[in-house]
C-alpha cells in the first residue's frame, strides 16, 4: 500500500487495476512462455484497461486506488501515475474472500475516503489452459467454475455492498462494470478462452443495481468491451500482428469511462458497447 489522500481529492477505485496481459502477466506467460519487454508500449496501454482507467482518473484530479491481488503487480503502474503528477494507493484485494473484500474497503475508507467512482475491472484466465477437445461443460473442473463465479458474480456483489450505501446516502456516485461480449448471452467456450459465461450474471447485476440505485443518484453502467485490448501480451499475438486494426486502445476505453462519470443525470447511459471499426459488433 502506498499513498494517502491528504489533499481531499475525490476518490476513484479501480478493482483489478492491472492486466493478466501486462508484460509479466499470467496470461502473457501462458501464451508466450515468458515475460515481455513493454518499453515500446505506450504507458497508457502497459497495464490494460484497468491501468488506463487509473491513469485517466488520476490525471483528472482523483485520488486513485489500485486494487490487485498482489501489491507488486501494481507498483510500476503506481510509479507511472506519480510521474504524471497523480496521487494513488495500492490495496491488496482477493475477490474470492469476503474477509479480504471487507478489509480492503475498510483500508480504502481509512486512507482515501468513500469512493466517488468504482470501476469493477477484475478479470480471470481460468479455462484458457484447457487443451483442445475439452471445450464442453463436462470437462470444466468445479474449482475453475468457482473462480469464474467469484470474479464475475459474487465479487461484484460483495464490492457493491461495500460501496453503494455511502453513494446512496450522498445521493451521487458512479459504479461501472468493465465487461465483455460474452456477457450479452450465453456462448460456448472454445479452446483458449476463459470460462466467460458467468459474465452474463455480471451484466444482470448491473441491470438490477441500475433499477435499485439510479433513483438514489447513483450511476450504474455495464461497459461491453467488444474486442481485444491493446497490451504487451495481446500485441505480441500473431493474429494481432497480422491485423493490428483488431485491437482497442485502452486509453480510449478509459476516456469512455470518464465520459460516463461526467454525464448529466438527465441523460445517463446504462450500457455502452465499444467495438473496433474493423469488426462487426457482438450481439
Amino acid at each position: 500500500m502506498t499513498g494517502k489522500n491528504t489533499k481531499g481529492k475525490p476518490v476513484a477505485v479501480v478493482v483489478g487495476a492491472t492486466s493478466k496481459w501486462q508484460s509479466d502477466g499470467r496470461n502473457t506467460r501462458l501464451a508466450h512462455g515468458k515475460e515481455l519487454d513493454d518499453s515500446v508500449i505506450p504507458v497508457g496501454a502497459r497495464w490494460g484497461v484497468g491501468g488506463a482507467i487509473a491513469q485517466k482518473f488520476a490525471k483528472e484530479g482523483f485520488f486513485t486506488v489500485l486494487t490487485t491481488r498482489t501489491a507488486s503487480n501494481a507498483t510500476s503502474l503506481a510509479a507511472a501515475i506519480g510521474e504524471q503528477g497523480g496521487d494513488c494507493a495500492i490495496v491488496e484485494l482477493d475477490l474470492s474472500s469476503q474477509d479480504s473484500v471487507s478489509t480492503a474497503f475498510a483500508t480504502i475508507r481509512d486512507i482515501a475516503g468513500n469512493p466517488d467512482v468504482l470501476v469493477y475491472n477484475a478479470g480471470y484466465l481460468e479455462g484458457r489452459d484447457l487443451p483442445p477437445g475439452q471445450d464442453l461443460l463436462e470437462y470444466i473442473p468445479v474449482e475453475m467454475f468457482d473462480v469464474a463465479q467469484h470474479i464475475a458474480s459474487r465479487g461484484p456483489f460483495l464490492v457493491a455492498k461495500e460501496v453503494l450505501p455511502a453513494m446512496r446516502e450522498k445521493g451521487e456516485g458512479s459504479f461501472f462494470f468493465s465487461n465483455n461480449s460474452k456477457s450479452l448471452r450465453g456462448k460456448k467456450r472454445y479452446t483458449g478462452e476463459s470460462l466467460y459465461y458467468p459474465r452474463v450474471m455480471m451484466r444482470t447485476l448491473a441491470q438490477v443495481l441500475t433499477e435499485e440505485y439510479s433513483e438514489h443518484g447513483v450511476h450504474v453502467a455495464n461497459i461491453v468491451i467488444d474486442g481485444t485490448i491493446d497490451s504487451p501480451g495481446t500485441r505480441a499475438l500473431s493474429k494481432i500482428q497480422n491485423q493490428p486494426e483488431l485491437i482497442i486502445n485502452p486509453v480510449k476505453i478509459a476516456e469512455a469511462f470518464y465520459y460516463l462519470h461526467t454525464q448529466d443525470k438527465s441523460c445517463w447511459t446504462h450500457e455502452l458497447q465499444l467495438t473496433p471499426y474493423s469488426t462487426k459488433p457482438s450481439y
